[in-house]
């Protein structure tokens, strides 16, 4: 694996900070860590959600999570796991997310999703270009 510890830093990092931008709606960071093409791609657990291409993203950014109704609270990453690829320059991730927030005042937020990626490394700096989150549909949902 042609990888060194500066990269896999930099790739946690970017894990964290795909969620932790929310608590200060470092806007500028989310956008800087996402691939910039029609390929970004993000499935949610539900079948409305799912976003493809940057400008979709970044719509939902502004609509949604820029809003002030939206609040984010807390998140906690939990059983990460990251592979790089032989040439380095792609890495996938696999966790467990809890993420806590608020739209108007109420409590929403996300127990034990299970999250996976991807990024990849693009004239010398990482990006992510696919995300995952979805739900155990054998067991009940915190």
């Amino acid at each position: 694996m042609n990888t060194n510890a500066d990269d896999r830093i930099k790739v946690e990092q970017i894990i964290t900070d795909s969620i932790g931008w929310a608590l200060t709606k470092d806007k500028a960071r989310l956008f800087e860590i996402m691939a910039h093409d029609d390929n970004f791609f993000i499935f949610h657990p539900d079948s409305q959600s799912t976003i493809i291409g940057f400008e979709a993203f970044r719509a939902l950014a502004e609509r949604v999570w820029m809003s002030d109704a939206f609040k984010a609270n807390d998140f906690a990453i939990h059983d990460l796991r990251i592979t790089f690829s032989e040439s380095g320059t792609v890495a996938w991730y696999s966790c467990l997310l809890d993420d806590h927030g608020e739209w108007n005042g109420k409590p929403s937020g996300w127990n034990n999703c299970r999250w996976t990626g991807v990024i990849e490394k693009r004239n010398g700096k990482w990006v992510t270009v696919q995300m995952h989150f979805s739900f155990v549909t054998d067991q009940k949902r915190s």
